[in-house]
């Protein structure tokens, strides 16, 4: 029996499954290789070294995923939970989100019918998901009604911006009895920053620049959301506690929470090392150069991933949508709620760290 150094991996000997097998059980015992073993080794990840109390974690959002209810059933659960500190997502993700929060109906679709007899019916389809046209229209209307309110008519971050949008949507669930159907209200409870790294591209881009025809005075500032993203990440790690970031897709989001440690190190001059703690659920490949297929070891050169850290990344080759509900499922049944740190209400402390350390740095 050879005694080589390559086979003190487990064994592989799966259990049975069975209608007693748990959600536990199928990932740990039945995800044995390929992408099922990068899944089960991203939600060990995730649920045992992410979640610890010392972690601050980030989580990117690309794809239609709130569309397909993935922020009713994964996201505002990690959250209330306390497994998820701060968001980077798509504007599209949380135009999509808010049709939830208003008693919109998305609905179940067939990805083959004709696109032009669903145009003729008024129906929007985001590949299999379907809506009615009056959805975009209504949801229009609503961003449009919020953003004339005079706390709207200022400069801010998109942290602030979708913190107010998310309190009025709260009210609108309220008044139609509805609860945790929008993340972007339940973000508000919770105290959870969410930042949009490209906030003109999405309908709620869009008519926040059909305001401003009208003369509105709101001014997104993505200066103030590099800034302060930075200084989440730099409170992290100076509180004596880690950085973790959790990539659902790839794309400009997971950049923008990438980004924030060059932002720290290369640019204002700070000392870091680079995150902790990172988790990729993404379809795209690494050979083609694109951002959403670079690997943790590539994030390494750049100065974004602590090279001591690279066993605590994973890359899983898997559409989010069946990726998502599974690790969350898994870190429910593995770890109990964590305190809520509610950094939205800490920004101004978070932004204040970081001023002083680059008042200190060689790089002013």
């Amino acid at each position: 029996m050879s005694n080589s150094k390559f086979l003190q991996g487990t064994r592989i000997a799966p259990t049975p499954i069975s209608r007693e097998t748990t959600l536990v059980e199928l990932i740990e015992t039945t995800f044995q290789a390929y992408n099922a073993a990068r899944l089960r080794e991203g939600a060990q990840l995730f649920a045992e070294r992410m979640l610890g109390g010392d972690v601050t974690v980030g989580l990117t959002l690309t794809g239609a995923l709130t569309p397909a209810g993935l922020g009713i059933s994964a996201i505002i659960p990690l959250m209330e939970a306390g497994f998820v500190d701060w968001i980077i997502s798509t504007g599209a993700n949380l135009y999509h989100d808010a049709h939830f929060g208003l008693g919109l109906a998305m609905h179940r679709g067939n990805h083959q019918i004709s696109d032009i007899t669903l145009r003729d019916e008024g129906v929007v389809r985001i590949y299999d998901i379907f809506f009615d046209y009056e959805v975009l229209l209504s949801t229009d209307s609503f961003f449009r009604e919020i953003i004339r309110a005079e706390e709207f008519q200022r400069e801010m971050s998109t942290a602030e911006f979708h913190h107010l949008c998310g309190k009025y949507i709260a009210e609108r669930e309220r008044v139609l009895g509805l609860q945790n159907q929008s993340l972007l209200s339940a973000a508000w409870r919770c105290g959870v920053p969410i930042y949009t790294s490209s906030p003109g591209d999405s309908s709620i881009g869009m008519n926040v620049a059909a305001m401003e025809l009208q003369g509105g005075r709101l001014r997104l500032n993505p200066s103030t959301d590099v800034n302060e993203t930075a200084a989440i990440v730099l409170d992290a790690k100076r509180g004596g506690g880690k950085s973790a970031i959790f990539i659902c897709g790839g794309g400009s989001p997971k950049n923008f929470a990438l980004q924030t440690e060059p932002q720290i190190q290369e640019v204002l001059g700070i000392e870091e090392k680079g995150h902790d703690y990172f988790l990729q659920v993404t379809d795209a490949r690494p050979d083609t150069g694109g951002l959403s297929g670079a690997t943790p070891s590539e994030a390494v050169s750049w100065g974004k991933i602590d090279p001591t850290q690279l066993p605590g990344t994973v890359v899983c080759y898997v559409d989010t949508t069946v990726a998502l509900p599974l690790i969350t499922a898994y870190a429910f049944a593995k770890q109990q709620p964590r305190p809520l740190k509610r950094l939205y209400d800490r920004r101004e402390a978070l932004m204040q760290r970081l001023r002083d350390e680059y008042a200190r740095s060689e790089r002013r």
